[in-house]
């Protein structure tokens, strides 16, 4: 038991510290029947093998026994949080970074993850 709790504990920790960027959802699937569509967070129904974009700008496919998605928004790290602020365009699915006091420049980024 105490083994389990352990592996429990260091999964968790990984967990909180990677960027996931990708998540399943999981079909209802009845054993000896086979699925058409796929259901998705907000209720809608997808035809297996489809894929389509998410309000909030994540990629998602219907398969036989999960709905899979990834986001599309790279995330920038490594500019100066103090004089800068992320700035998201849902229409383009993108982050740009801008100085506080001027939205109209741009800050520089070091690195960017998706």
């Amino acid at each position: 038991m105490n083994v389990l709790l352990g592996g429990l504990v260091i999964f968790a920790t990984f967990v909180t510290l990677c960027n996931a960027s990708c998540y399943l959802i999981l079909n209802d699937v009845v054993p000896g029947e086979s699925t058409k569509e796929c259901t998705d967070l907000k209720g809608n129904k997808h035809p297996i093998n489809s894929k389509w974009r998410t309000d909030s700008c994540d990629i998602c496919t219907c398969q036989e026994k999960e709905i899979s998605c990834c986001t599309l928004v790279a995330t920038p790290v490594g500019y100066d949080i103090h004089k800068c602020q992320k700035i998201f365009n849902k229409e383009e699915c993108k982050l740009t970074v801008v100085e506080k006091k001027n939205p109209h420049k741009t800050c520089d980024v070091s690195a960017w993850i998706l």
